[in-house]
């Protein structure tokens, strides 16, 4: 079944894509991440000596700020702080630098909607350009199921508001879209999963429907993602 978006996409299609690193100077690692007119900044700072109270001192600490665009931080951006904080955890290496904290800053610029993943592609190029060593890089995406059935990837704001559920998914990057080919070993993670969150109401069929779209999705995230850490880092890269 064909759906009519507001915007003329496809129920598969995501939004103009647009990042660039490097865009906070006394940052030791920066990114802004657009997808259509959600746009979110993330900085990257250390790793600091020291690990925060009750974390491991034999593995580094990883710390997440969320700052949304006006008011306070609330019950949601705690929420998202989490999520993101164990996202980062599962693909940094964290015995590199043991007894350390980085800390990632999330900057609202501004919410129109799957506000989360941009957040985790934002964060996850900023630790790229910070330096900080990673078994693999991650996408993230956002699937909505529509109460008539319908799935549409990369909501915005107005869609997100109609849907009976949805859910993030973070998928890894191809290891081979970043790395020559042949210097890879070990099992392929073509068909893993990072972090799956979701809200609202969700048959088990709507959530592997989900998970299907949003894998196939991820392949065209990764592909941008690759281009836009081949370029230099002062450069944006963009995608339609």
């Amino acid at each position: 079944m064909e759906v009519d978006r507001e915007d003329g996409r496809t129920q598969n299609q995501l939004r103009p894509l647009a990042c660039s690193r490097n865009v906070l100077h006394r940052a030791h690692g920066s990114a802004s991440w657009y997808q259509g007119d959600t746009k979110v900044l993330a900085a990257v700072y250390g790793p600091k000596a020291g690990a925060r109270k009750n974390e491991n001192p034999e593995k580094a600490c990883i710390e997440v700020i969320w700052k949304p665009k006006t008011g306070q931080t609330g019950k949601l951006e705690k929420e998202y702080e989490m999520i993101l904080k164990r996202t980062l955890q599962s693909i940094c290496i964290l015995t590199v630098n043991p007894n350390t904290t980085t800390s990632i800053i999330i900057q609202v610029v501004n919410d129109d909607g799957a506000l989360l993943p941009c957040a985790i592609n934002a964060a996850c190029v900023a630790l790229v350009d910070a330096g900080i060593p990673m078994k693999h890089l991650a996408v993230a995406i956002c699937c909505c199921v529509a109460k008539s059935g319908y799935v549409i990837l990369d909501p915005t704001k107005l869609e997100e508001q109609k849907m009976k559920s949805f859910a993030y998914l973070v998928f890894p990057n191809s290891v081979h879209s970043v790395l020559p080919e042949g210097s890879v070993q070990g099992e392929p993670m073509e068909h893993g999963i990072v972090t799956s969150v979701t809200h609202g109401i969700m048959s088990v069929d709507d959530y592997f429907y989900c998970l299907e779209r949003g894998r196939a999705a991820s392949a065209k995230l990764s592909d941008f993602l690759r281009r836009s850490l081949q370029q230099h880092p002062t450069d944006s890269s963009k995608a339609g």
